[in-house]
């Protein structure tokens, strides 16, 4: 059961977000991506058989760089089947902690900044972990329970968005 859990740990107050697979934008993403490899190879294809091989490596490249980034959005971002998808979040008085599917976490300690889409339907979040790596996650509004949900996980991360905005 997915929602929203405010608990108390070692810190003041520990806000605890749970997420779950987002269906609905699995399907969306599936109806953009899909149409637009099939035509993107499709047309390479045509064209490796015809006179412009040039044009044909470029169409075959980004129907191949689609593939991946498609596959990436929706295995990861939309349905958490790869073991890099976040499935919490956890926002301390000072850091913010991804859990991720395979058991890991990544505490986000320092610039953490949050980067919101002018629609409203997703953000991302990035920062720098304990080992100085940047780190990069982007959280769907299908991902939460509901959107008071989603709009108080947005609060709790503006605090600490050290951006400058």
């Amino acid at each position: 059961m997915a929602r929203s859990l405010i608990t108390s740990a070692n810190s003041a107050a520990t806000k605890r977000f749970e997420l779950h697979a987002d269906r609905k934008g699995a399907i969306w993403d599936l109806l953009l991506y899909v149409p637009t490899v099939v035509a993107l190879a499709s047309m390479g294809a045509k064209l490796w058989f015809g006179d412009d091989h040039t044009l044909a490596y470029l169409l075959c490249f980004l129907a191949s760089f689609f593939f991946i980034v498609g596959a990436n959005r929706i295995l990861k971002t939309r349905l958490m089947l790869l073991p890099s998808a976040p499935i919490r979040v956890d926002v301390d008085a000072d850091a913010v902690s991804i859990v991720q599917r395979g058991g890991a976490s990544a505490d986000l300690v320092k610039e953490q900044r949050v980067y919101r889409d002018y629609s409203g339907r997703s953000f991302g979040l990035s920062g720098l972990d304990r080992q100085g790596r940047r780190l990069q996650f982007v959280l769907h509004r299908g991902q939460f329970a509901d959107d008071a949900t989603f709009a108080s996980v947005q609060d709790a991360l503006k605090r600490l968005d050290k951006s400058g905005k």
